[in-house]
């Protein structure tokens, strides 16, 4: 069955940092204190914001270690909880997945988290027979043309969406992240925040474009980007220098968000796999 079109509206919930590598190497006391309470302060002014639009909400597990209740409050509001990572860093041995994955066992069981998607939207083909040991039934982590729905083994993936310039892509494999040769390629990652960040007006209208024909979008925000943090981007200052792409990802999308809410029908990635499947 093909399930009517609708936006895949994603959120993937990490810190204020997240963006910059500078602070992987960091321990999780550390990382907690830079944190300073913003993803725990930040949720329930996002789920007022979303009411009752539901969305997949892919939740960094170090956060939870750090706020129990975040996942309870996502699940309570009717959004899917999903799986972004234990730490926000390169996802992209095999070690270093199976690591995060046995990490998080215990609170992805007890809200039965099904839905994964990578840090950075960079994987590898080997994610997913882990992923399907680890009963996760689909994933959200390559850049794809918008209406590409793969199957790899169990594990359906759904791509963060491109706009082709050039025609569809022959052969999709991980990894497929934002990089100057998938530009090249002729496509423009309108699914990447980053991307909303500096052509709002063009996102929204190839958004428009794609549901009229039929297709379902999955673009991704994140909560600093929809609630500022205290002091930003000032905080972020010095990433920004080093590293100017990072930019984008400072702008603030609350306006883009309502946009989206009152323009577009929207549902979580787990009920249109369901809706696919049937």
């Amino acid at each position: 069955m093909i399930p009517s079109p609708r936006l895949l509206l994603t959120i993937d919930y990490e810190s204020w940092y997240a963006p910059s590598r500078r602070y992987d190497s960091l321990t999780s006391k550390e990382r907690r204190n830079l944190d300073d309470g913003f993803a725990c302060n930040a949720l329930d002014p996002i789920l007022e914001k979303l009411k009752d639009v539901k969305t997949s909400i892919y939740l960094v597990g170090e956060l939870v270690e750090w706020y129990p209740d975040l996942p309870q409050k996502i699940a309570d509001a009717g959004h899917e909880v999903g799986f972004h990572c234990q730490v926000h860093r390169p996802l992209t041995t095999v070690a270093d997945i199976e690591h995060d994955l046995e990490k998080s066992f215990e609170w992805r069981r007890k809200y039965n988290v099904r839905g994964f998607r990578a840090p950075m939207i960079n994987t590898i083909e080997d994610v997913y027979p882990i992923l399907e040991r680890n009963n996760f039934i689909y994933s959200s982590s390559l850049y794809a043309p918008t209406g590409t729905v793969l199957r790899k083994g169990n594990i359906w993936e759904l791509p963060v969406s491109t706009f082709p310039l050039l025609g569809h892509p022959a052969n999709i494999q991980a990894p497929r992240r934002m990089n100057l040769p998938l530009v090249l390629g002729g496509e423009f990652p309108y699914g990447s925040s980053m991307m909303s960040g500096l052509f709002t007006k063009t996102v929204f209208r190839i958004i428009e474009r794609e549901l009229k024909a039929g297709l379902s979008p999955v673009i991704f925000l994140h909560p600093y980007e929809i609630v500022p943090p205290n002091n930003w981007p000032a905080r972020f200052a010095r990433d920004l220098l080093a590293n100017p792409l990072l930019y984008p990802f400072t702008f603030n999308k609350s306006n883009f968000l309502n946009d989206l809410l009152h323009s577009f029908p929207i549902s979580t990635l787990a009920d249109f796999i369901k809706e696919s499947a049937q």
